[in-house]
């Protein structure tokens, strides 16, 4: 039946004779069999090199099909199950499912349905039996996704406070480039709320004709209109998910340009824009929680007086009114702070290295009229109030449920040292938004983990930079449907915890993990190779608490990036799973010191499937490597 089935499928396409490479291809793509180039021109080559002519018959055609879709390692399981070799029934195929994928649920109805989806002969699929051909599928499809398919659906609490999840957060989201001279674009805003973003950066800087604009102060970044920012904002919003969307002002304008800013945010945003509390509930003691604030737009700005004198000033027009801030802040939070003050001096002319630090920073005079801010757009702050940081004692005693700090980098990685478990009793009660430090100016990136370790819910990366921190990111948030909003373990957010990550205590729920890396499939090449070859070695490796990090490396496989195998072995003890990431990345060996990056996986060790499992491969810049896979099978207690 299969060679039946496979002649009828690509007969048509030699109906005129023998077909080239590019007709290969063609046909591959219509047989939907994802492949890559230089793979294929390289089989196809060594098809043909067997005599003259750059054409293939029929039987060519199907060698070179067999060379990239039949891989022996699917053939190995597959023969292991069937009686004959040849077909699956669904009985085999259950024992199959509850053994190697320990799918202890597997029953009739889920055998059936693999079958109706995957097989691709209709005898077999009418008979209820599954051919090598649909074994194949299916071992290839997302089913077998070493990322659980319940977790590709949002299926955590969302009714918890705004402060018990990690939110997906952006720093300044108008770069795309570096922090000194790059082009600030709408791009940024676009692809970040793509990506599932859901707190982004807006700098704002009086602009001519009273209209605010958007860059970097202070340095050569070009600039946007806030007008477009907030568009943008408007049209992209809520296409990646539904839950509330933070928008954090690093507010530089004049009480003038501020009431501006309020009117586009109220004209632009419409009934998307929460500007007062969720059922005018005024006295709050705990934050709302993601589904109750789903579609809003909330903006995270300084505040002047209470939630209540802004209810009361609803109904009556503030235009042109300003009040001082209370604890003569200035307006924006990022200011005075290390994200702006290394730009700020290099005004003055550089000096050496060395000497950096002592260079005083220029005294603000304008101190009063920093502190003015506009009431229209302090009325439009509810859940979301901008308080600079003091201490974590001051905020205990002082600060509400709807104020949050921002803490640079640098002070927040001294805190977590000294103070960690006041950090983590500060996270479960304020939400926390930790940004990069300004001399940063490549728009480099800090490892987030040490932040979620503690609970810091706006963990801000530079989303236009690729490489580890990013695949981090990406990887958390792939969690709960993607949808920006991962609720923290209990132990993060339970104000008595007792939990730092240097002491887990009885809050460790060991996990051993076992992962027998097999093999990989169309590994991207080499750049240095003229053809399809590479020297694929694979890195896996644990962030989390500082006792789970952990790295192990395989050997290195010699000019073989199509089919590589390895069949090694490799075990994990980790104390916290709950804030464990494990990153499999591959590498080409191109010299014992140099290696080029090829792909690379990073998710939840909670996400992560049992039993022989498909690992998808990304770029560097986190797209999706269509045909490259590695193949483990993965186990752990």
């Amino acid at each position: 039946t299969s060679h039946t089935w496979f002649w009828n499928v690509i007969q048509n396409d030699f109906k005129t004779g023998n077909i080239d490479l590019d007709g290969c291809m063609r046909l591959l793509e219509k047989m939907q069999i994802p492949f890559d180039e230089d793979h294929v021109k390289h089989i196809f080559r060594r098809t043909v090199d067997k005599r003259s002519g750059d054409i293939i018959s029929m039987d060519d055609f199907r060698a070179i099909y067999r060379a990239l879709v039949h891989r022996p390692e699917y053939e190995e399981l597959f023969k292991a199950y069937s009686s004959d070799g040849i077909i699956l029934s669904d009985t085999q195929l259950i024992k199959f499912l509850v053994k190697e994928q320990f799918q202890t649920d597997a029953d009739e109805t889920t055998a059936l349905e693999i079958i109706m989806k995957y097989e691709p002969i209709d005898e077999v699929r009418k008979k209820r039996q599954m051919s090598f051909e649909g074994f194949i599928r299916y071992m290839r499809s997302d089913e077998c996704s070493i990322f659980k398919s319940q977790h590709r659906t949002i299926y955590q609490d969302m009714n918890q406070p705004l402060c018990d999840y990690f939110i997906s957060s952006s720093h300044n989201t108008y770069l795309i480039a570096d922090q000194l001279m790059g082009p600030s674009h709408l791009w940024g805003y676009t692809s970040a709320l793509l990506k599932g973003c859901r707190c982004l950066e807006i700098d704002c800087w009086d602009g001519t004709n009273n209209e605010p604009i958007v860059y970097h102060g202070h340095t050569l970044t070009s600039k946007i209109p806030f007008r477009s920012v907030i568009h943008v904002i408007d049209k992209y919003a809520f296409m990646s998910s539904a839950y509330p969307l933070v928008l954090s002002l690093e507010n530089h304008c004049s009480p003038k340009q501020q009431e501006v800013m309020a009117h586009y945010l109220k004209s632009i945003l419409g009934d998307k824009l929460l500007s007062s509390p969720i059922g005018g509930e005024v006295d709050m003691t705990r934050l709302p929680s993601p589904e109750a604030l789903k579609f809003k737009v909330l903006v995270k700005n300084k505040k002047a007086g209470t939630l209540e004198e802004s209810m009361l000033r609803m109904d009556y027009d503030n235009h042109g009114e300003t009040e001082e801030l209370s604890d003569s802040d200035s307006l924006s939070e990022d200011e005075d702070t290390d994200d702006t003050l290394p730009l700020r001096r290099s005004k003055s002319p550089i000096k050496r290295k060395g000497d950096r630090r002592s260079s005083p920073p220029p005294q603000k005079k304008s101190k009063v009229k920093k502190g003015k801010i506009a009431l229209a757009l302090s009325d439009l702050v509810v859940y979301t109030k901008s308080q600079k940081f003091v201490s974590f004692e001051h905020s205990l005693m002082n600060q509400q449920c709807y104020e949050n700090n921002s803490i640079g980098e640098s002070q927040a990685r001294k805190l977590l040292r000294h103070s960690a478990k006041e950090f983590i009793s500060h996270t479960t009660r304020f939400i926390t938004r930790i940004y990069p430090k300004g001399t940063r100016m490549s728009s480099s990136n800090y490892n987030p983990q040490e932040f979620w370790n503690v609970g810091c819910q706006m963990v801000a990366l530079n989303f236009q930079t690729p490489g580890t921190q990013m695949e981090l990111q990406d990887g958390k948030f792939l969690d709960n449907g993607g949808c920006g909003y991962v609720l923290k373990p209990d132990f993060l957010r339970d104000r008595n915890t007792t939990f730092t990550p240097q002491n887990v205590g009885g809050h460790s729920k060991p996990m051993s993990l076992s992962i027998r890396l097999i093999s990989g499939h169309q590994l991207p090449p080499s750049s240095l190779s003229k053809t399809n070859k590479a020297d694929p070695k694979v890195q896996i490796e644990i962030f989390g608490v500082p006792e789970d990090q952990a790295r192990k490396k395989s050997s290195v496989v010699k000019s073989n990036a199509l089919s590589p195998k390895w069949n090694e072995t490799f075990s994990f003890n980790i104390q916290v799973p709950e804030l464990a990431m494990i990153r499999f990345c591959v590498e080409d060996e191109v010299s014992l010191a140099n290696n080029e990056f090829l792909g690379q996986f990073t998710l939840p060790v909670m996400s992560l499937n049992t039993g022989y499992r498909n690992i998808p491969l990304l770029s560097k810049e986190g797209i999706k490597l269509e045909s490259a896979s590695l193949f483990a099978h993965i186990w752990y207690y």
